[in-house]
């Protein structure tokens, strides 16, 4: 294919942002960046889509390669995806215009500027997962955090600075060991290309220090257990469309870049500090999924979930086996749908009550079956309930675990059960019981734009839930080389 796609669907947001940035017409303004937003999100959407059917399943080399020299051709603006990247894009591309239809209703101010942020965010997301270059990569990873900074520092909640710098400082300071390991990657390789770092193969004696460079960035952007803290703070303050942002595909940038660099590149290393992975994944799970227990908040709740989700996702990379590492691929979808649908939930009704508090809630069953219908579908795919996305997930993830620690794999199973108390005790105390408090009563239900959303991801749910092929099939052959090329690494390395 000689047009380029990929460079297309990353740029194309940033170009209806900049159209929103010099429309002046004051008639009807808020209306018309809408429809421009929401046009452009779609089109985005279609052109993935596009991508995604045209890919090639069968092969595990990058395809839509785009290659043009940058910086006295010592950098490369080099674009390309594979069966790890392509599934990232698609769900990057589907969420935006979610966001943008939930915040018509829920951001009152500066709608303009904060449209322009969602989509200037969406090509910075895309980027990351197009990059086959370390100095582009970073600065797409890094890039993201401006847009994200302001949207939860101007529309955020009542203590939203002190959130957005909180998340920004974590977030920055982690990145910045990883610029000093790309700049070393370069004087030993003499390359940032990925590919070609990946035929050169970088001497075991280096890969310790960069290894843990990369992952002092990846562990906070995932977050894992103890750089977790910022989340549940950026999520409380963030407005919905920003939660759902951070929780559906920021955090996966992390994950991602564990597959594609930390197993890619430093293959000796990573297989040196499992103990690291396995430990800090087992405690994030475990701890958070208990302090999820603890919340009254229930943006907090969910906030405190997702790390627990996402310590199964860094424990199924590191099994290094097919299971583990497709189900941790799978995880990571599957929480980018219902994340995103458990804090439209909460919007859904913080709009009408201003409230998070879950004992601001109780008997919503009475008032609003819809809702409470499609907040039970999101709630039983977070638990893991066979029959939705989240359980294919979670049973591939401790396969894979079984196969390589059986103590582990024992000791992520218990963080099952803790998901399932703080999500049936969170639905118990919001949805069902009696409707005591008299201001919900007159409570409305879903609205046209919301029961499209919520259905619309009700329906993903449970159709990855019986029909996991659909993305199980498109990551298999890359799954299998990276695993392949993995265990080759080891035992070259041995063999020196």
């Amino acid at each position: 294919m000689n047009f380029p796609i990929l460079s297309s669907i990353t740029l194309l947001p940033i170009l209806g942002a900049i159209f929103i940035f010099i429309f002046n017409n004051k008639t009807n303004e808020n209306k018309n960046v809408i429809y421009v937003s929401l046009f452009t999100s779609v089109v985005t959407l279609f052109l993935s889509f596009f991508l995604w059917y045209v890919f090639d399943k069968s092969s595990s080399e990058f395809q839509f390669i785009e290659e043009k020299n940058w910086i006295s051709g010592i950098i490369k603006f080099k674009f390309g995806i594979d069966g790890l990247s392509i599934l990232f894009i698609v769900l990057t591309a589907f969420i935006t215009p979610i966001c943008i239809i939930s915040c018509i209703n829920s951001v009152k101010n500066r709608l303009k500027e904060f449209l322009i942020a969602i989509l200037i965010l969406e090509s910075f997301m895309i980027g990351v997962f197009c990059s086959l270059d370390l100095v582009i990569f970073y600065l797409f990873f890094e890039a993201g955090l401006i847009p994200m900074f302001l949207i939860i520092g101007i529309w955020g909640g009542p203590k939203r600075v002190y959130a957005a710098f909180k998340f920004f400082l974590f977030t920055l300071l982690g990145s910045v060991l990883m610029l000093v390991a790309i700049i070393s990657i370069y004087w030993i390789t003499g390359t940032t290309d990925v590919t070609e770092i990946y035929l050169i193969k970088i001497p075991s004696e280096f890969q310790y220090v960069l290894w843990l460079a990369f992952f002092s960035s990846f562990a906070v952007k995932m977050p894992m257990w103890p750089v977790h803290t910022w989340l549940p703070d950026a999520h409380v303050e963030a407005p919905t469309a920003g939660s759902v942002i951070l929780a559906a595909i920021l955090l996966k940038m992390a994950g991602y870049g564990f597959l594609r660099f930390s197993i890619g590149m430093f293959p000796v290393a990573s297989e040196y500090f499992v103990p690291l992975i396995y430990t800090l994944s087992i405690i994030a799970i475990i701890y958070t999924s208990l302090v999820a227990l603890m919340q009254e908040d229930m943006k907090k709740l969910i906030a405190y979930s997702s790390v627990a989700h996402m310590g199964f996702v860094t424990l199924g990379i590191f099994t290094f086996t097919k299971q583990g590492i497709e189900g941790s691929i799978f995880q990571m979808l599957s929480h980018g749908l219902i994340s995103a649908a458990l804090f439209l939930c909460v919007g859904v009704v913080y709009d009408r009550v201003h409230s998070r508090l879950i004992s601001s809630y109780g008997g919503l069953v009475n008032i609003l079956p819809k809702y409470s219908l499609v907040f039970a579908v999101f709630m039983l795919g977070a638990i893991g309930l066979p029959g939705t996305s989240g359980f294919v997930g979670e049973i591939l993830v401790l396969l894979g675990a079984f196969q390589k620690n059986f103590l582990v794999a024992i000791l992520a199973s218990i963080g099952v059960i803790l998901g399932a108390a703080y999500m049936l005790w969170l639905y118990k105390r919001v949805i069902f019981g009696k409707l005591e408090k008299k201001e919900l009563s007159e409570l409305k239900d879903l609205n046209l734009s919301e029961g499209l959303i919520l259905f619309l991801l009700a329906g993903l749910t449970l159709f990855l839930g019986f029909y996991p092929n659909l993305i199980l099939d498109t990551i298999h052959v890359s799954v299998e080389k990276l695993i392949n090329d993995y265990q080759l690494n080891l035992i070259l390395n041995t063999v020196k």
